[in-house]
């Protein structure tokens, strides 16, 4: 099981984003790490614009958006950004869609949140083409795509998508590289997300390994494992509301986000994560969240000696 890196451009300082994130990059990438994945928030610089300067300086690491919603931006204007970043990369980047929440789409941008599945899959009919490449022909009910791009010697790069309910699982399967799940235990990815993604790879024709399972969770190595549940509880309470992400610690019998956080001594999050790749977890994505210094470098340090 790969191992990588959660990052979030407003969780590094309140200096220059792009300076911060080219230094964050460059300590991960000399730790050994090879990939982090990096979310996108609302309020945030565009991460697209920032990763693709960040990858031209740094090199070897590679770095995934994780994940950018499709619902305010057109698939034409998703691949440009996407082949751009690729390309001022060399091919070191991973693009990770979702669909965000009502709370941000209607609330914010006074977009409907609804038809997830058909908007996704319309989505798709635009954008795969454009960064294989190819002509886009695709009229849609929620979005339709129609022309070319062209952008010499850019990489195409891999699509997941932020799969977590049946339908979307079953699409990733079909279409894309896999899912990026968060707040979401091994019971549900052994017997929900895993099985049903690799399911409709086979149900398309796809080898098995043309698909792959990303989970994401919030991990600490500490011998305070109540000081750090306080914590998980009190950072990540939101994700405990959020209609998709309180459907996966229901599914798992979490009462919160803290239950799913990954905490404990170097042994018990060995066996955490050990649970985590027999549920068939191809990469594990770790959100860093102790509040002290030493305590994140402790966590990274495992996680360098368990990759």
């Amino acid at each position: 099981m790969q191992i990588s890196m959660f990052g979030q451009l407003s969780g590094l300082g309140s200096g220059s984003p792009i300076d911060a994130t080219i230094a964050h990059l460059a300590q991960l990438r000399d730790e050994g790490f090879g990939r982090i994945w990096m979310s996108q928030l609302p309020h945030e610089p565009d991460l697209l614009t920032i990763l693709a300067i960040a990858l031209r300086e740094v090199d070897t690491i590679g770095a995934a958006s994780g994940v950018i919603p499709i619902q305010n931006q057109h698939p034409m204007h998703m691949a440009q950004a996407a082949l751009t970043t690729s390309l001022a990369s060399g091919g070191r980047f991973t693009l990770g869609l979702g669909m965000t929440h009502a709370a941000v789409t209607e609330g914010m941008w006074g977009i409907p949140w609804d038809k997830p599945v058909r908007r996704m899959n319309e989505y798709l009919d635009g954008l795969l083409p454009l960064l294989a490449g190819e002509h886009a022909s695709a009229s849609g009910e929620t979005v339709t795509t129609r022309g070319d791009l062209v952008i010499p010697g850019a990489p195409r790069p891999e699509v997941f998508i932020a799969a977590l309910g049946p339908q979307m699982l079953r699409l990733a399967g079909r279409r894309t590289s896999g899912t990026c799940t968060w707040m979401t235990g091994p019971a549900t990815l052994r017997g929900h997300v895993s099985p049903t993604l690799r399911q409709a790879a086979a149900d398309a024709g796809r080898p098995e390994d043309a698909v792959r399972v990303v989970a994401a969770l919030p991990i600490a190595v500490t011998d305070d494992v109540d000081a750090l549940r306080a914590q998980a509880a009190e950072q990540f309470a939101i994700y405990g509301s959020l209609p998709s992400y309180r459907a996966m610690l229901d599914r798992e019998g979490y009462a919160g986000p803290q239950d799913a956080a990954i905490i404990g001594d170097e042994a018990t999050v060995r066996d955490r994560l050990a649970e985590l790749e027999a549920a068939g977890v191809d990469e594990f994505v770790a959100a860093t969240f102790d509040p002290s210094e030493d305590g994140r470098a402790r966590t990274r340090a495992f996680l360098r000696s368990a990759g």
